[in-house]
């Protein structure tokens, strides 16, 4: 839980400084781990532990996903994405701009109970290179 204080502490000292950026880290005085710019996850990356959460905050003017990619989770990982779905397929089937979405000010969060590396991406900004991973350890 430290070391996400820490990164995200740091994440919001570099966002701050670069020239038009929304400082990342908190959203409305409410803390969160990952936050969402035009076309991108800040931090792309996060190093977690087992049992811990992770919250995305979208603190964009778009609407995003998160969404898993099927075959970038372990195997015996619970699969996640907003709007609920069970699949990536059923996400990106979903997806109208609005189902699945999280708005400017929303949050996600999800438990990861199994170690390992989990890529995700945003359903309409992953063209874009809207991508991210969380890395579990035990």
């Amino acid at each position: 839980m430290r070391r996400r204080r820490v990164l995200t502490a740091l994440g919001t000292a570099f966002a701050t400084v670069g020239a038009g950026c929304t400082a990342v880290g908190s959203l409305g005085g409410v803390d969160g781990d990952v936050g969402m710019t035009a076309v991108a996850f800040e931090p792309a990356t996060i190093t977690v532990a087992v049992g811990d959460e992770v919250v995305w905050y979208n603190n964009s003017a778009r609407a995003h996903s998160i969404t898993a990619y099927e075959d970038g989770i372990p195997a015996d990982a619970a699969y996640f994405a907003t709007g609920g779905y069970d699949s990536e397929a059923a996400a990106r089937e979903a997806w109208d701009g609005m189902n699945g979405a999280i708005t400017n000010g929303q949050r996600y969060a999800h438990t990861f109970e199994v170690p390992g590396t989990y890529n995700y991406f945003c359903i309409p900004h992953e063209r874009g290179g809207m991508v991210g991973t969380v890395v579990v350890e035990e």
